[in-house]
């Protein structure tokens, strides 16, 4: 017996919430929740006040996707007519409010635990701003404001966990702002026509791909030694070494795949470099949880979070990244 088809009514809520999940991105909205876990575990407030901790940066995160959409819904049609806004499948009223609407979740939940947090909460919500309008087309400047968003989840997982923000967090959060803003940065690499089309003058569009590949480097690997040498301030030094050294392998692997290609990085290469640095930013906010509440704390929540990203990753990015006939035309 055939199933019955789907009602158009059904068929376009469907539709609607695709279009949603779409500009979620799932795969990366674990991040934000474990830098703010990572913010709380690192002042010490591991246990119940790190899931206050891990909502609101994750809350924020969805805000900025969906507001970064709308302001990027011409660059989008141009390059990316796929995803939700050109393509007509969610509007760009639907996305602003959708934006507007996390951000007010996030500022009432964090006004609910700690309102000082809300301070925080609306410095993101202006840095979503700033990036997405003003900053992402000029270049070095964007891709670290783009890195502060994530260095404000440490200090605003803290703040809601503990009441206040460590000396040890602030020095965390200035390695994960140099950290993200090199994961920013070999984001664009794989836009670089679309971008040049669009009057976006990233680093790869205004410098050429090897320097921005070099620029990204430069900034990850100053990250990744000022993570090895904030090991003094873990109580596990132990599990916060093997994730550290977890996470510097999956960068090594990501960056020598771009290195490889530096000339001319193939679109598909570079989300492939990016989509390596989806899983090792994980590790590494796993690594301060590890070296602050232990190795079943960290696994606890990073194997579900890698399984999740990766899982998603694989199902939903290619096609949110290329147009479906480009897919079809790759070999």
């Amino acid at each position: 017996m055939a199933a019955p088809e789907s009602s158009p009514t059904t068929s376009a809520l469907r539709a609607g919430l695709r279009a949603h999940v779409e500009t979620w991105r799932p795969y990366t909205t674990c991040y934000p929740a474990l830098v703010g876990a990572a913010g709380a575990a690192v002042a010490g407030g591991w246990g119940v006040p790190a899931l206050a901790a891990a909502v609101v940066p994750a809350l924020g995160w969805l805000s900025g996707h969906y507001l970064g959409d709308y302001f990027d819904r011409e660059l989008d049609a141009i390059s990316k007519p796929q995803r939700p806004i050109p393509s007509g499948r969610l509007s760009a009223r639907a996305a602003l409010g959708g934006g507007l609407g996390c951000a007010a979740a996030a500022a009432v939940l964090a006004l609910l635990v700690n309102w000082r947090a809300v301070v925080l909460v609306l410095a993101a919500l202006a840095g979503i701003v700033a990036y997405s309008r003003f900053c992402k087309a000029r270049g070095l400047s964007g891709n670290l404001v783009r890195g502060a968003l994530t260095a404000l989840a440490l200090a605003t997982g803290s703040l809601l966990a503990t009441g206040g923000v460590t000396g040890a967090v602030l020095v965390f959060a200035l390695v994960f702002l140099v950290h993200d803003a090199a994961s920013n940065l070999v984001g664009t690499i794989r836009d670089v026509d679309g971008d040049r089309a669009g009057g976006y003058g990233s680093v790869a569009v205004r410098r050429g791909v090897p320097a921005a590949v070099r620029i990204a480097f430069g900034l990850y690997a100053a990250g990744l030694l000022a993570v090895l040498a904030m090991s003094s301030t873990m109580l596990e030094q132990a599990p916060y070494y093997v994730f550290t050294t977890l996470a510097a392998c999956a960068g090594t692997a990501a960056f020598s795949l771009l290195f490889e290609h530096i000339r001319a990085v193939p679109p598909r290469k570079a989300l492939r470099a990016h989509e390596i640095l989806v899983a090792e930013r994980l590790v590494l906010a796993g690594a301060l949880i590890a070296g602050s509440a232990g190795w079943w704390a960290a696994l606890a929540v990073l194997v579900p979070a890698l399984v999740f990203s990766l899982g998603t990753q694989s199902a939903l990015r290619g096609g949110h990244e290329f147009p479906a006939e480009r897919e079809a035309a790759r070999p």
